[in-house]
């Protein structure tokens, strides 16, 4: 963090910055950029300030340029079926209520339903720290703000999409590790059964070091994470479904919150 920080400030010295600029929330918003992605997205928030007929970059620019790196450009113009648009406002609300109220998940940065690059909205975190280790409390509140979104698609539409794909994949790929790699499977202990990197470009035969009964046990278990972890998310979701209804319909009239925003409508 503090590395983002220093080259963030580096470059932003070459360029006429706004009052309402803040770096170290910059640096909190980008996560895993590289020096050259940091460098990437002050140019790029000049231009998107020069094209907005601005005499100076402000936060709204900046954050703009880092998620147009991240995720693509923001596809304003794009016609979006009103039906569609109303399963996103409800899918990205669905994530910002169980992210809001999760203590352990990282904040809320801001909610969007403009479609960018694949994604037809987003919501986006803002991280305190970097993490180096993952807790087990982080990783299961990590994994129900990922159900939230079909979760809302089922309460309030009876329905589902396909909008949940990038989030079931995700959720999966936590709870294998879970088990498999950092020994957290209450059912499974302290035992390592990832994959062997000593084996690494050796001919695959399709052995393990594990019986077929052991597999079945992590298999086993990495279910049980997903589904306490879905019914936790989705029991949140009714006991709150007020709330989530006034994210989604500020949603539908403004396109994009802020993570304050989406605090204080919960707060009603």
């Amino acid at each position: 963090l503090q590395g983002r920080y220093e080259i963030l400030k580096g470059h932003l010295r070459r360029i006429k910055l706004g009052p309402t600029v803040d770096i170290r929330r910059l640096a909190r918003g980008t996560p895993m950029f590289s020096g050259a992605e940091l460098a990437a997205q002050v140019n790029e928030s000049a231009i998107i300030a020069t094209m907005r007929n601005k005499e100076f970059v402000d936060q709204e620019d900046l954050e703009e340029a880092r998620d147009k790196i991240r995720w693509g450009r923001a596809k304003k113009s794009a016609v979006v079926d009103e039906r569609d648009r109303r399963i996103t406002a409800y899918h990205e609300a669905g994530h910002a209520l169980i992210q809001a109220l999760e203590k352990d998940a990282d904040p809320v940065h801001k909610v969007s339903i403009i479609p960018r690059g694949p994604a037809g909205g987003a919501t986006f975190s803002l991280p305190e720290r970097d993490r180096m280790v993952y807790t087990k409390g982080y990783l299961l509140a990590t994994m129900r703000v990922m159900f939230g979104g079909r979760i809302a698609e089922q309460v309030f539409f009876n329905e589902v999409s396909s909008g949940a794909a990038s989030d079931i994949k995700q959720a999966s790929e936590i709870a294998r590790r879970m088990v498999r790699e950092w020994g957290m499977g209450e059912n499974v202990g302290f035992i390592y059964f990832g994959e062997d990197e000593n084996k690494a470009g050796m001919i695959d035969l399709g052995m393990r070091d594990y019986s077929d009964k052991t597999a079945d046990m992590i298999d086993t278990e990495i279910k049980r994470i997903v589904d306490t972890s879905y019914e936790t998310a989705r029991k949140i979701m009714v006991e709150n479904r007020d709330k989530v209804e006034a994210i989604a319909k500020a949603l539908l009239k403004f396109e994009t919150i802020t993570g304050e925003e989406v605090n204080a409508l919960i707060r009603g």
